[in-house]
């Protein structure tokens, strides 16, 4: 048998999966749940939100407001990592109903003798509540209520403002309904905002030919934190295994002096928790991870769940891996890819539960050494649950560590990662040129249910990646691609040096850089300096120092009249810093239009001046109008305008 509440609360959001997947914020973030809220017949209803840290005893509430078709809505801000838990409790508010019942009546000229008794009765345990004026001030409200020779004052007090501050402020929660409780899962800042730089640390090498080391990436760590990033990566850093192992250009016969795919992990010198010894020693990472976080950078590591032929684990444990046969393991695919030099690992094997206490200790030995950002090569490969229990046991102990979800896969798969705990993930920017495909790409990452489990990062290149548009392509093709992901995304990535000196000569008719750096030594100019090198190290810097750009959600695209022009308005938290970025999609010719400001959003009106100055120039200029005028060249193609009224 049903209880006696008479309160209906659903539609809430935000919740994922009927409250079975958590929403993901920042510290000091904001929540803003609604939903609806409903009684039978004409009775004044109140509802609370109600919330609170995992580890705290105490609900807190505040009072959610009437938005519209019984719509009820209210916010709270999440000051610590760790998981919260909010719900909604609704109720008929008897004290509210009678005031508003009363006040009807009266305006309808009716005598409110017996209803103001009965207000005097409803004041009583809320007497109880109040504070020392309070109480003094009901009281008095009781006697007066019962005085006939002073109605006309009673009524007048039964439908002050006074009043219904004080039934609001203690509300009779009879019969009251709650809904149940939703998760919230809260990381540090760099979850949302971050900067990386990729690059391989055995190119690091002064030395053409040479095998780079760790001591070698010391050298250019200066160079990474002036460029504006804030995450280096590293592709594998493990021994490469010698059995099968790739040459240049991923061809299946490698010469003695090939290097091999730092992917094909394991050798006679060992597995995921070894270092290959060309790089260094544990100690020689471990003073370079100390040495880049005194520059503000984090090292990310790759982790990547395969093995090469002569992995350690291949003999001590068989059973990871499927086995045909004629005794062979069939090599890794992702079609048309083939992976010679890697076997894939058995996930339904028996001895599933040791391979993933192993594989959770790798995690564990890394985080040790000072690592708390790990970039998941291929997670889609993998089963998803295995990730959600993996990242929860991390998290457990390690709450500063974040997962980015290296998935090019189909969408609800990449979007199920994100579900299981991955803090951050790749996404289609890489392919999303027209003006059309990135607003609808951003509209389905920002304005769907996605802002609230899926964080993007958005990568103009990767070692994977060479990308058509970005093929033997003019330097403002670099300069456009990399305004769009730093401006549109609060984490952006690229893959260098190749980026920024523009080194893009493909394999024809593929999307890979010919002479691929996953499986040959290179040598670069580490000291060159170039338009773009300048460029990408200004737009970190506008990032770094302007709040809006360390969010993705608060976006409004406005209209601009042409095609090859996108534009768009951001804003942070409190709106205290508001930008609007315009780029031109034309990496060839001069384009031209006029861009519809956002008055309302900005709160100003048609005539009202508005500053906004070029962060990239540095040039301000006054606009009175909603329509203005611009025009980019691709010598610089974009405008990124701080907006100052």
């Amino acid at each position: 048998m049903q209880n006696q509440s008479r309160i209906v609360i659903e539609n809430i959001a935000p919740q994922l999966n009927c409250g079975a997947v958590f929403i993901k914020r920042v510290v000091n973030e904001i929540v803003t749940v609604t939903a609806d809220v409903l009684v039978d017949g004409h009775d004044v209803i109140q509802a609370s939100l109600l919330y609170k840290h995992k580890s705290e005893k105490t609900w807190k509430e505040t009072r959610m407001y009437p938005t519209n078709n019984d719509g009820y809505s209210a916010s709270f801000q999440v000051t610590k990592q760790g998981f919260y838990e909010y719900k909604l409790e609704g109720w008929v508010d008897y004290p509210l109903n009678w005031q508003y019942g009363i006040d009807r009546k009266i305006d309808d000229y009716q005598h409110v003798k017996s209803e103001l008794l009965e207000g005097a009765e409803l004041l009583k345990p809320i007497v109880k509540k109040a504070t020392t004026e309070e109480k003094k001030y009901l009281n008095s409200l009781i006697t007066l209520f019962k005085d006939e020779t002073k109605y006309a004052e009673a009524i007048k007090e039964a439908v002050s403002n006074n009043l219904k501050e004080v039934l609001s402020k203690y509300p009779i929660k009879l019969i009251a309904h709650e809904s149940k409780s939703l998760p919230v899962y809260v990381d540090r800042l760099k979850a949302r905002f971050s900067t990386w730089y990729e690059f391989f640390p055995r190119s690091a090498s002064e030395t053409e030919g040479k095998h780079g080391t760790f001591k070698d990436c010391h050298r250019l760590l200066p160079r990474v934190a002036k460029m504006g990033f804030d995450t280096l990566y590293f592709p594998p850093i493990h021994p490469i295994g010698e059995v099968n192992r790739k040459g240049k250009n991923n061809t299946t016969e490698a010469e003695n002096n090939d290097v091999g795919s730092t992917w094909g992990i394991g050798s006679k010198h060992g597995g995921h928790k070894d270092i290959h010894p060309e790089l260094g020693s544990l100690e020689d990472f471990k003073g370079l991870i100390k040495e880049a976080k005194k520059q503000g950078i984090e090292v990310a590591m790759d982790y990547a769940l395969q093995a090469a032929p002569d992995h350690p684990w291949v003999k001590d444990h068989p059973d990871w891996f499927k086995w045909r046969p004629d005794g062979t393991v069939q090599y890794a695919e992702n079609p048309p890819k083939k992976y010679q030099d890697i076997l894939p690992i058995y996930w339904e094997t028996a001895d599933y539960k040791n391979l993933w206490q192993e594989c959770l200790d790798t995690l564990f030995y890394w985080i040790d050494c000072g690592i708390n950002v790990f970039r998941v090569d291929n997670p889609h490969t993998k089963p998803y649950y295995f990730w959600g229990w993996i990242i929860t046991e991390v998290k457990k102990k390690h709450p500063d560590v974040l997962f980015l979800a290296e998935a090019f896969t189909r969408p609800k798969i990449m979007q199920q990662l994100a579900k299981q705990g991955y803090t951050q993930s790749y996404t289609y920017f890489t392919w999303r040129e027209s003006k059309h495909e990135i607003i609808e790409y951003m509209n389905e990452l920002t304005k769907t249910d996605q802002k609230e489990y899926m964080r993007p990062n958005f990568w103009p290149n990767t070692p994977d990646i060479n990308p058509f548009h970005l093929q033997n392509a003019p330097e403002a093709k670099f300069l456009l691609r990399y305004a769009l992901a730093g401006t549109l995304s609060s984490n952006i990535g690229i893959y260098g040096p190749v980026f920024e000196q523009m080194i893009s000569q493909p394999i024809v008719g593929k999307e890979e850089y010919y002479m691929s750096e996953k499986f040959q030594l290179c040598h670069y100019d580490w000291n060159k300096q170039n338009r773009l090198t300048t460029i990408i190290s200004l737009i970190n810097s506008i990032r770094k120092n302007n709040e809006s750009f360390q969010q993705t959600n608060n976006i409004q695209f406005c209209e601009t009249g042409n095609d090859n022009l996108i534009a768009f308005y951001k804003w942070n938290q409190d709106r205290t810093n508001e930008t609007l970025t315009i780029i031109s999609l034309d990496a060839y010719h001069t384009q031209s239009g006029s861009v519809q400001v956002p008055l309302q959003q900005l709160n100003v009106h048609e005539g009202q001046k508005i500053e906004v100055q070029d962060l990239i120039t540095n040039n301000s200029y006054n606009w009175y109008n909603e329509w203005n005028y611009v025009e980019l060249n691709p010598h610089i193609p974009f405008h990124i305008f701080k907006i100052n009224k």
